[in-house]
């Protein structure tokens, strides 16, 4: 087990090194800082609509801190899971910070600030899918070197100008955790809410690749990069909420195989109405 456990490390390691070899150079643009709402609304707030949305990341991660200490609100088993809440509400509480203060003057220097808290709440969301979903263990020991490849990847885009690693640390938590929260046995329940947390994180990169159109389309009301604030903020949201309900399961089935249940039981469901109303239709009435 433990030898599987370090080659999937080295083919991880294998992976990245080829895609560096092969993938050209990827710096940042200059035009990602020419955000559609340059607006100053109230209180002298450059880009305020932008600012100010980042609000709810500060929110967020404070309650969500808070319950992780409050008599074990979420009811944390595992030491690695109460270290990895904790470094992921930490960064969604810094994102808050970060990213208004990144609004305020868009540019490179400001912009590590963004990104670096958020790259510390998705490393710390992989290394606590690795605790509930493959090995505690394994999961823990995760947490310092995953930390540490995030910041690696920001520092690498600030020395080198290219965004490569960085986007390998956004991105393939994106496709990897829907994908284990499908198809690996959740060690507890509601784990539907991860898919949910993906989907308006999904839904949050269209909306700021959507931008200006966005801004257009709502004739200067609400920006794309506003409306990415919101929805990105739903993510920490629905993972708050899930760890405020979620129970320990006792018979892990992963979430396909519950769905799988669920179409074969409706499919039977069907069949037997099927049959009831050919049963039903072939009686004769007549006296």
């Amino acid at each position: 087990m433990e030898n599987k456990k370090w080659l999937v490390w080295i083919v991880a390691t294998v992976i990245f090194v080829v895609l560096m070899i092969i993938t050209p150079k990827i710096p940042q643009p200059q035009e990602y800082h020419d955000f559609a709402d340059q607006r100053t609304l109230f209180f002298g707030i450059p880009n305020t609509l932008d600012v100010i949305s980042n609000i709810p990341f500060f929110v967020i991660g404070i309650i969500g801190l808070v319950l992780c200490y409050r008599e074990n609100y979420f009811h944390l088993r595992l030491q690695g899971e109460l270290y990895g809440w904790t470094i992921f509400f930490v960064g969604v509480a810094l994102v808050g910070i970060g990213s208004s203060y990144y609004h305020l003057s868009p540019n490179d220097s400001t912009l590590v600030w963004d990104r670096l808290p958020m790259t510390v709440a998705f490393t710390s969301i992989v290394a606590i899918f690795i605790i509930e979903r493959i090995d505690e263990k394994t999961g823990t020991a995760s947490i310092i070197p995953l930390f540490i490849a995030g910041i690696l990847s920001i520092l690498y885009w600030i020395f080198f100008d290219d965004l490569r690693p960085y986007a390998l640390v956004q991105f393939v938590p994106c496709i990897v955790i829907p994908l284990m929260a499908i198809l690996m046995p959740p060690m507890y329940t509601h784990s539907s809410y991860w898919l949910w947390a993906a989907v308006f994180y999904l839904l949050a990169k269209v909306e700021e690749a959507e931008d200006k159109s966005i801004y257009k389309l709502t004739c200067h009301v609400v920006s794309g990069h506003t409306l990415k604030h919101l929805c990105a903020a739903m993510t920490p949201v629905f993972l708050t909420l899930m760890l405020a309900k979620r129970s320990i399961i006792p018979d892990r089935k992963s979430l396909l195989e519950i769905w799988q249940v669920s179409w074969t039981q409706l499919r039977s469901k069907q069949h037997n109405t099927e049959v009831i109303e050919c049963e039903y239709s072939s009686v004769n009435s007549s006296t």
